[in-house]
């Protein structure tokens, strides 16, 4: 029996006011249950997020929904007044239920309240699961962590039992602990839940693999390793349909010159027949217009064969993805192993980082990574009885989790050349190409690139940077990145033969980078050194 739908796209259509269209003529469903939304960056994955959350209304087309959608998207916007109850989306609710508790029995405080009566006893049961309490209501935001702001967040969509719920990269800036626990959650979420993510371990919680591609939706019933599996399959099998049919259309162009050969030949004996007088001329005559006629109809045949050849080849190729790959030559920064680059000084212990080394620094939010990176990097004050650092070399590129270092009115090129004004124009254009900004791309002011294009003009200036960097200081680098930007970073970095110094909560992504060392943060200031992201 097929799943129901719980959300249903009819031709949906949307253009941002500049008239950029983000998605044309979209058709699909979304089913009940589970589902990770994946696709490349500037498919239109966040776009589609709120069109179906009612914060942006379609240009043509419509949505149809089974009930009420709670939605949250990637950046909670918060100000120091928001308190937990405001974030958990109950506020208005609880202010009705204290009015009516202290004897205001004004109407709208009942309209406030609706059904909800228990709210206060469903909020602190469900806060106690994330380690608060009903007496955090009316904490401030501001005092909680941006992991746990967002943990809370999560924790008020289930509080309020919308039929459907919207999540855009819910993942991003969790440590490892609260990915843990969202990702519990998420197993028993009550009623549909559509998750676009890029981490692939939250993916396989996930029931179906929705994935928006060309615009088009195409759903799979399964977590994203076996909707991994399964195009995998079919990408061979199109990959082979498409050598099948490009040989039949060779038979056919063979063949379709065979028989024009064969005409030819036919033609030319005929005529040198009449020429002798071997027949009659009105024989010869009659013959003359039958095989004319033979022939029409001959190449006519052949002609269908070669175009209906053509088509397949065409629609075979359609089916096969073209899968881009970042094949970066980066000049060598001759890093010698025992060259020093930086120093990570806590209480106990300095840790040096040293020739081409690949260190992550990991540990739980709120233990001063970002903070320590930046002051590594940029040299702000170091934070009282913390981990503080020193750099011990000049040639350091930094990407933090903010892309604000881009001249936004440049174009890609013109970004690259600042820091590498020496390096000849075309150098610089053949390496952005290798990077995927080619042609156009490469051209137009960064302010109107995709976000995965604005990550990869910014990584292009790390990269290519002269002289190259000994150090690369990267913080949270696959945030909002989807999944093939994710791999893409990957190759660059796998290019690159200078030391990195990594913070992330991605453990896959650490991984895959090969890193040497850990250096783990613990709440109380302290660093722990290990070999292995295991512990």
């Amino acid at each position: 029996m097929p799943t129901p739908s719980a959300i249903t796209l009819r031709d949906l259509t949307f253009e941002w006011p500049d008239g950029t269209v983000a998605l044309a003529g979209v058709n699909g469903t979304f089913p009940t249950g589970r589902t990770g939304l994946i696709g490349r960056n500037g498919a239109g994955k966040s776009t589609l997020l709120r069109l179906v959350a009612g914060l942006l209304r379609p240009t043509a087309g419509r949505i149809d929904t089974l009930g009420e959608v709670g939605y949250l998207p990637q950046t909670l916007t918060l100000s120091h007044e928001t308190t937990v109850a405001a974030l958990l989306g109950i506020d208005a609710t609880i202010a009705a239920l204290r009015a009516i508790e202290s004897g205001d029995v004004a109407e709208r405080h009942f309209e406030a309240v609706g059904d909800d009566w228990d709210i206060e006893a469903r909020a602190e049961e469900a806060l106690d699961q994330i380690g608060f309490g009903a007496a955090d209501l009316d904490r401030r935001v501001t005092e909680v962590s941006g992991g746990e702001a967002m943990l809370i967040a999560i924790t008020g969509l289930r509080v309020r039992r919308t039929p459907i719920t919207l999540l855009d990269e819910p993942t991003n800036n969790l440590d490892r602990p609260t990915r843990a626990r969202l990702a519990a959650f998420v197993d028993q979420w009550p009623g549909t839940l559509v998750v676009v993510s890029h981490d692939l371990e939250l993916l396989e919680h996930m029931e179906h693999t929705t994935e928006l591609h060309d615009g088009a939706l195409d759903t799979f019933g399964g977590p994203y390793s076996a909707w991994q599996e399964h195009r995998e399959q079919e990408q061979a099998a199109a990959v082979q349909a498409a050598r099948s049919a490009q040989q039949t259309l060779r038979v056919e162009k063979r063949q379709r010159v065979e028989a024009e050969t064969k005409l030819a030949r036919r033609e030319r004996t005929a005529r040198k027949t009449q020429k002798d007088g071997g027949i009659p001329k009105i024989i010869a005559g009659n013959r003359a217009s039958r095989a004319q006629g033979s022939a029409g109809a001959l190449r006519t045949t052949l002609d269908e064969k070669v175009r209906a050849a053509q088509a397949a080849v065409d629609a075979a190729d359609a089916r096969v993805r073209e899968e881009e790959h970042i094949r970066l030559v980066l000049p060598d920064p001759e890093l010698p192993r025992g060259r020093r680059l930086a120093e990570l000084v806590d209480q106990d212990r300095t840790v040096v980082v040293q020739g081409p080394e690949r260190v992550a620094l990991v540990g739980p939010n709120g233990t001063g990574k970002s903070t320590l990176l930046e002051h590594l990097v940029n040299g702000t004050a170091p934070v009282p009885d913390r981990p503080h650092g020193r750099l011990l070399t000049e040639r350091v590129g930094y990407l933090p989790q903010r892309l604000d270092g881009l001249d936004e009115d440049a174009s890609a090129m013109e970004n690259v050349r600042a820091v590498a004004p020496d390096t000849p124009p075309g150098t610089v254009r053949n390496q952005l190409a290798r990077l995927l900004l080619r042609g156009a791309a490469a051209d137009r002011p960064v302010r109107t690139l995709s976000g995965g294009e604005r990550f990869r003009v910014s990584l292009a200036r790390l990269l290519l940077a002269q002289p190259p960097a000994h150090l690369l200081v990267l913080d949270e680098p696959t945030n909002n990145l989807d999944i093939v930007s994710v791999e893409q970073l990957v190759e660059a970095l796998d290019a690159y033969r200078g030391a990195l110094l990594v913070v992330s909560h991605d453990a896959g992504f650490l991984d895959r980078i090969g890193v040497d060392t850990v250096i783990a943060l613990d709440p109380d200031g302290r660093m722990r050194q290990r070999r292995d992201l295991s512990a």
